[in-house]
């Protein structure tokens, strides 16, 4: 709580009646309210910006070089874990690209630990520079239909509740289970009435999104297409434009920000990986790229900070302006939104700052307890009741997977693929130790020749999700990652030959996010040696078992028709 004196202090220094502690010196302020530009300092006290509009001494002074000051960026939906890399190494990474408030969903390591892995994310979150705020995990496990290493009740959460770092509760991707008054879902949301609720409704429409949204739901990152992002709009939801390393909406999502809409409209991006952040930059991207297709400049910049603090009510951020958090961002243009600095709750983002936070120990490092296979492990037998096998069909920059029917030849060892159709097999072994199932069926769209990939980032139950041409390279990829405790591994003719291990809960790595990065270009070129044509192979895989997402998909249970939201017989 802020003391008389303090307060007194900032007031004293926004009227320039005495220094404040830190001073911008000599910037460009865009003002994302009218869009106006105007040459400025900018000063701060105790984290807080008390002037603007003016020229300003303070006891430390940061040169702003004629930069364009603009509010820092907010990330309103993503999946730290999936960055493959800590709290503090996703800190250490993103920060730089002007992102100083990151709103996270951490039920990947909840799928695992349970409510241990939400408790590291909190202490982490506590000591990060970047503001990371946690929205509860809803649905843990997403569905009945898989097999997780933990279940979240509505107790559970409660006991999170009045967490400084917590806000409300995480996407609700049971949309089948809110509509059916399912009785555990229908208990969350009534628990958290009083906040914010994330939602996921990925093509839903018409009254059964009435519905959804009756819940108390209040945004939506699923939108793939402007019709359904502008209904969602003309109902009452705010849409969060999504650009992560698979999902990639932005392209057919820009259209929908304008003047009109910028005030409802916020950016994310939900799974991103440090390869991608290396080379195309985090939500610095999505703004240069909404700009370069058209749309209007400040409303973009609105949209990726204003906007996304008053979706999610954060009043005390979003804006340059006196009596607002001073999270800035320093840009050499705008249109281009090429960061040079940052300034995160008025301290200069730099590699002190890092150095000097207390480490979280790291949890769930003996996560894995799946049993090594063989390659009878996946053999797919013959289904008499069928004449046509169904097939997953994936397409590059989408999670949502389609139905197929191909034409399989059987032999000795089952039903086989159909290289010169795309088709190979894939395989989910339960990893958890909870049963051991082990699913097995196909799929097409990666391009494979020959080879296997294997994935224990498998959403959202994070099971093993295998891809590949022959059983003994499936085989051979499994159990590399198993031996690894978690990660991705590339098998190739009857060797590895590329590998990343994600011993944190099998998600994560505890390597630097730099040494992240490099092994992902390396596990990349060796998915493209096998002819993969997939731009990101191994989150493309980690989708696979994702049975909240159209159309079809394969838990460690079976072949899932989610448009059914039942097995295929």
């Amino acid at each position: 709580m802020i003391s008389s004196e303090l307060l007194t202090r900032m007031i004293r220094a926004g009227a320039g009646e005495e220094p404040a502690d830190v001073v911008i010196k000599n910037v460009r302020m865009l003002d994302v309210i009218s869009g106006t530009v105007t040459h400025t300092d900018i000063a701060i006290v105790a984290g807080r910006i008390v002037g603007t509009y003016g020229y300003y001494n303070g006891k430390q002074l940061i040169e702003g070089d004629n930069r364009y000051a603009v509010p820092g960026f907010i990330d309103t939906h993503l999946h730290i874990e999936s960055s493959l890399v800590t709290p503090f190494e996703f800190d250490r990474c993103v920060l730089p690209h002007g992102v100083t408030t990151a709103l996270c969903d951490p039920h990947e390591i909840a799928n695992v630990l349970g409510t241990d892995g939400i408790r590291y994310f909190l202490d982490s979150a506590e000591r990060t520079i970047m503001d990371i705020r946690v929205n509860l995990s809803s649905c843990v496990p997403a569905t009945p239909f898989e097999t997780a290493g933990a279940q979240i009740e509505v107790d559970d959460l409660l006991a999170f509740r009045d967490h400084p770092k917590v806000l409300g509760l995480a996407e609700v991707m049971n949309f089948p289970g809110v509509l059916a008054g399912d009785p555990g879902m229908i208990a969350k949301l009534v628990a958290f009435q009083d906040g914010h609720i994330d939602g996921h409704a990925p093509l839903l429409s018409d009254k059964a999104l009435n519905g959804y949204i009756a819940a108390g739901i209040r945004t939506d990152h699923e939108a793939t297409t402007a019709v359904e992002a502008r209904e969602k709009l003309q109902k009452g939801m705010a849409i969060l434009i999504r650009e992560g390393s698979v999902s990639k909406d932005l392209e057919a999502l820009a259209e929908i920000l304008d003047e009109n809409t910028s005030a409802y409209v916020a950016l994310c991006t939900d799974d991103r990986n440090p390869l991608d952040i290396a080379e195309e930059g985090h939500l610095d991207s999505s703004i240069r790229r909404l700009i370069a297709r058209g749309r209007p400049l400040h409303h973009v910049y609105r949209a990726a900070s204003h906007s996304a603090a008053r979706i999610f009510g954060l009043t005390d951020r979003g804006l340059i302006a006196p009596g607002h958090r001073a999270d800035i961002a320093l840009l050499d243009d705008l249109k281009t939104c090429q960061v040079a600095q940052v300034i995160s709750n008025g301290r200069l983002v730099e590699d002190e700052l890092f150095e000097a936070r207390k480490p979280v120990p790291a949890v769930g490092l003996a996560s894995m307890k799946a049993k090594k296979v063989t390659p009878d492990t996946f053999i797919v037998p013959p289904n008499p009741r069928q004449n046509e096998t169904p097939v997953i069909a994936v397409k590059p920059g989408l999670i949502l997977t389609y139905r197929e029917n191909a034409v399989l030849e059987i032999s000795d060892r089952g039903t086989l693929p159909d290289l010169d159709n795309d088709v190979i097999k894939i395989a989910v072994i339960e990893r958890h130790g909870k049963n051991g199932n082990i699913a097995r069926s196909f799929c097409k769209g990666y391009g494979l020749k020959r080879g296997a990939i294997a994935s224990s980032v498998g959403h959202d139950s994070h099971n093993i999700t295998v891809v590949g041409v022959t059983d003994e390279d499936m085989a051979l990829a499994v159990n590399r990652l198993i031996e690894l405790g978690g990660g991705f591994t590339v098998a190739d003719t009857g060797k590895v030959t590329a590998e990343l291990a994600l011993p944190l809960a099998g998600l994560m790595s505890l390597l630097p996010f730099e040494q992240v990065s490099e092994k992902l270009h390396t596990m990349r070129d060796a998915a493209f040696d096998l002819g993969c044509t997939l731009p990101e192979p191994f989150l493309q895989v980690a989708f696979m078992a994702l049975p909240v997402i159209p159309h079809l998909k394969m838990t460690d249970r079976g072949l899932f028709d989610v448009d059914r939201f039942d097995f295929v017989k």
